[in-house]
C-alpha cells in the first residue's frame, strides 16, 4: 500500500488513492487552505440543504417530534444531537448580545418598561442577565423539564431525562430563532424590550405546538396543559418575587427603590 501520509484525525495510514480515510471516514485534505475552499467548506457545513444542522433547524419547525422523539428512541446520525444543538443556541445567544451591546446599545434601554425610580435597579438586572446569560440559560432548562414532567404526569412514556432532552431541543431552537430575529429587527431600530415581549408570546405558542405534536394531543388537551403550565410558572414566579423581595429588604435594595420612587413622585409634582 502506498501511503500518502497519516490521517490527521485518527493517525492511521492513508491510502494515496482514497479521498476519505478507511478507518475514521474523515475527508483527506490534499490542497492548501484558500479562501475558496474555506468558503466551500462553510457552504457544505452550514448552507447545504442536506447537512444535519439545516435539516435539524427546518424539521424542528415542520415536524419537531421527528427530531426529538427520534433522538430519544436512538436516532443519532440524521439530525444534530441535543448537546451540540444546545451549544449552538448558547453561542448564537451570546453573539446576539455582543452585537446589540457593540452596535445597538441604545436599543437595550428598557426604561419605558420600568416604574419611575427603579431604573437603576432594572439596569443592574439587565447587566446581571447579560453577564451570566449562559449560566441562567443552562439552569432554567432543567426547571422547565421538571414543569413539563409535572404537567404530563398522566403520560408515563418519558422519564425526567427525556423531558430534559425535549426542553433542551426546544430551548436551543427558540434561542437560535430569537437571536437571528433580534439581530435582524435591530437593524430597523426596534427596541430590545418590545421584541422581547413579542418573542415571549411566540415562544409559548411554538412550545405548545411542539408538545402537542410530541404527545399527539388534541386541541382541548393541549389547551388544558398550557393553562396548567401558566399556573405552575405563575406560582413559581410569585415564589421567586417573594424570595427576591426578602433578599432585597435585607440588603437595602428594596428601601433604595422605595425612596427613589418617592423622589420621582415628588419631582413630578
Amino acid at each position: 500500500m502506498t501511503c500518502l501520509n497519516l490521517c490527521k484525525n485518527c493517525n492511521k495510514d492513508l491510502n494515496s488513492e482514497n479521498n476519505f480515510c478507511d478507518f475514521c471516514g474523515a475527508k483527506v485534505i490534499k490542497n492548501r487552505l484558500t479562501l475558496k475552499n474555506l468558503f466551500e467548506h462553510f457552504s457544505e457545513t452550514f448552507l447545504n440543504y442536506d447537512n444535519k444542522l439545516l435539516q435539524t433547524f427546518i424539521t424542528l419547525f415542520t415536524k419537531p417530534e421527528t427530531v426529538i422523539k427520534g433522538y430519544i428512541q436512538g436516532t443519532r446520525k440524521k439530525y444534530v444531537d441535543v448537546i451540540s444543538y444546545f451549544a449552538i443556541g448558547l453561542t448564537l445567544s451570546g453573539f446576539q448580545m455582543f452585537v446589540l451591546n457593540k452596535f445597538f446599545p441604545e436599543l437595550m434601554n428598557v426604561d419605558f418598561l420600568t416604574q419611575k425610580g427603579a431604573e437603576d435597579f432594572q439596569q443592574k438586572n439587565m447587566n446581571f442577565v447579560q453577564e451570566y446569560q449562559s449560566v441562567i440559560y443552562m439552569l432554567i432548562v432543567p426547571v422547565y423539564a421538571v414543569i413539563s414532567k409535572i404537567i404530563f404526569f398522566d403520560y408515563k412514556k418519558y422519564n425526567y431525562t427525556e423531558h430534559l432532552v425535549i426542553n433542551m431541543y426546544l430551548a436551543a431552537h427558540l434561542s437560535i430563532v430569537s437571536s437571528i430575529l433580534i439581530i435582524i429587527v435591530s437593524l430597523f431600530g426596534i427596541n430590545f424590550g418590545i421584541i422581547g415581549i413579542l418573542l415571549t408570546f411566540l415562544q409559548i405558542l411554538f412550545s405548545t405546538y411542539c408538545f402537542k405534536r410530541i404527545f399527539n394531543l388534541s386541541i382541548k388537551q393541549i389547551l388544558l396543559k398550557a393553562i396548567l403550565f401558566l399556573l405552575i410558572t405563575g406560582v413559581l414566579f410569585i415564589i421567586f418575587i417573594v424570595l427576591a423581595s426578602i433578599v432585597m429588604y435585607y440588603d437595602g435594595t428594596l428601601n433604595a427603590i422605595i425612596e427613589a420612587k418617592k423622589s420621582a413622585i415628588e419631582a413630578a409634582k
